[in-house]
């Protein structure tokens, strides 16, 4: 079983995430808010088409904006997933996931590697999508890819509405990120003989 559980609590932000890493058979489900209302529809997303289980209790300064709560969701989600994928050994390392969602395209590259890294590319017209300010989901992916230990690729190539970019990028993400995490047979992939 690859679980973790994490709790991060500070003058802006109190959180505590439970997290499962599934089989690409099992139904992954998400339960508990971030108070932020897309991004919980983001964090459905990436449970369905990830194939992972989250719990999360949550609750953070929305009175000033949505910065701390997003960034420090990405935290805890980054340290929870390398808790529950453990030494590496035995993963696929490597995913990639082209998602569509009507007229948005987006690509997500993940490489489970111990090395964080973000490059990130995506445009919206305007600031907020519901809630949830669009320079959020670049912090969000920052925060999880710097605490995770992943190199992660992010494009929108195009699209006309910005819920629909911002969804296509979960999910080619959630996609991406099953797959590196996917358990396989045989030695660590690295010519060094270890990740990190």
């Amino acid at each position: 079983m690859r679980k973790a559980n994490v709790v991060r609590n500070t003058s802006e932000t109190q959180i505590d995430l439970s997290l499962e890493i599934l089989s690409q058979n099992e139904a992954g489900s998400f339960t508990g808010t971030t108070n932020v209302g897309f991004m919980d529809h983001m964090l459905c997303a990436l449970c369905v088409h990830g194939h992972l289980k989250i719990d999360l209790k949550m609750s953070g300064d929305l009175e000033v904006d949505d910065h701390h709560s997003i960034e420090d969701l990405g935290i805890v989600f980054g340290q929870a997933f390398a808790q529950a994928v453990g030494s590496k050994s035995a993963i696929n390392r490597f995913g990639c996931s082209f998602v569509p969602m009507d007229d948005s395209l987006s690509r997500c590259v993940i490489d489970i590697s111990g090395r964080p890294y973000l490059v990130y590319s995506a445009l919206y017209d305007y600031q907020m999508i519901g809630e949830l300010g669009s320079a959020m989901i670049r912090e969000f992916f920052y925060a999880f890819a710097m605490n995770a230990g992943v190199t992660l690729h992010i494009e929108n190539f195009y699209g006309e509405n910005d819920h629909h970019k911002a969804e296509s990028i979960f999910k080619a993400f959630a996609r991406a990120l099953s797959d590196a995490s996917c358990l396989r047979d045989g030695n660590i992939l690295s010519t060094k003989g270890t990740l990190g």
